[in-house]
């Protein structure tokens, strides 16, 4: 009888911290989300062995990750594409990954964010290791850890509690996050990053769109802005031009052999990253040397009215949802009036 009456009194306990915890951080503006991890990238990595020579897939850095928003896509063409685009990274390991280990022989559109695709081919450097170990996950994954992903979608898609990601985000509210962002003494005399908040929401399929509030309120879109500032202003070595061309020339042969058709995306940025990409990384030397190279489509935003009149960035490099919205709805219909993709 004792033992029932403290189990009962454990549960409401357990069920009362619970809610109260998930009221707090709701409280607090936080929305429930998918998170963006490793589970999820292999979920859709996984799709990429049953495509056909009519699917699509995207690759690329958070650019084209944000701004191609899935469902618009699909409603235009009939498609779903699936989406392989990281946060910060390179898209050279996923599509050497796809050339590689798949017989895929579909189309691949490519998202060139010039920081990002020419930094470097160095393997242990952050835009090739951090899609590189999502990689190396969904080829090592069990059935066991499969099955757990699947088992908390329902409880990341309706629970603030459950949000956690790869990368520490100062808005996260798991307890890993929590203690990292416990004030201390900066004892090494280092700069420290700024704040760094998450702004998208994802779903179960990877398709993200910039959180409300990062779009419409300046002190949110500020605090991104203080974390890009803090990155440009960083001594960061020079870009790889040479080595990251051959790279991805070499995959990129192999693919177009098979039969697979790449096509290049150059999305909008504004502010300090318009600045410094214009600075550094002319569009002559870089991305139109590349596309010179492939010899593939390719859509630069600067030379489709459809493309750069629509306002760009909140935060410097991603579109809002509804910009997102129309920046899809554009690409798609130059697509389809270079014959690229069908009309639904």
């Amino acid at each position: 009888m004792h033992l029932k009456t403290s189990v009962l009194t454990a549960t409401i306990l357990l069920a009362a911290l619970i809610v109260s915890w998930e009221l707090y951080w709701r409280a607090q503006g936080h929305v429930a989300t998918i998170d963006d991890d490793k589970y999820l990238f292999a979920q859709e990595r996984a799709k990429v062995n049953h495509l056909d020579s009519d699917d699509f897939v995207i690759v690329g850095s958070s650019r084209v990750l944000f701004n191609i928003q899935l469902d618009i896509f699909e409603e235009r063409t009939g498609i779903r594409p699936v989406q392989l685009a990281n946060v910060g990274s390179s898209p050279l390991p996923v599509f050497r990954d796809i050339v590689k280990n798949t017989d895929f022989k579909g189309t691949i559109i490519v998202g060139v964010t010039p920081g990002l695709f020419f930094s470097t081919t160095f393997p242990q450097a952050s835009p090739m290791e951090w899609p590189q170990s999502r990689i190396d996950y969904f080829h090592s994954r069990t059935l066991a850890q499969r099955l757990n992903h699947k088992l908390s979608l329902p409880l990341q898609k309706h629970l603030v509690l459950m949000a956690t990601h790869d990368a520490v985000l100062d808005n996260n509210v798991d307890l890993k996050t929590l203690l990292h962002n416990i004030e201390i003494n900066n004892r090494t005399g280092r700069p420290r990053y700024p704040a760094f908040f998450d702004f998208g929401q994802m779903s179960d399929n990877r398709n993200v769109r910039m959180t409300q509030i990062t779009s419409t309120d300046t002190v949110m879109a500020n605090k991104i802005i203080n974390a890009w500032k803090f990155v440009l202003g960083a001594n960061n070595p020079p870009p790889d031009k040479n080595g990251t061309t051959a790279f991805f020339v070499e995959d990129a042969r192999e693919f177009m052999a098979r039969g697979g058709k790449i096509i290049f995306v150059r999305s909008p940025s504004s502010g300090g990253f318009l600045e410094r990409e214009t600075k550094s990384l002319p569009r002559e030397r870089f991305f139109d040397s590349l596309v010179s190279v492939v010899k593939a489509p390719a859509y630069h935003y600067a030379d489709y009215k459809q493309l750069n009149s629509i306002s760009c960035c909140p935060e410097w490099s991603h579109l809002s949802a509804e910009n997102a919205d129309s920046f899809t709805r554009a690409l798609v219909k130059l697509l389809q009036n270079d014959h690229l993709v069908p009309a639904k």
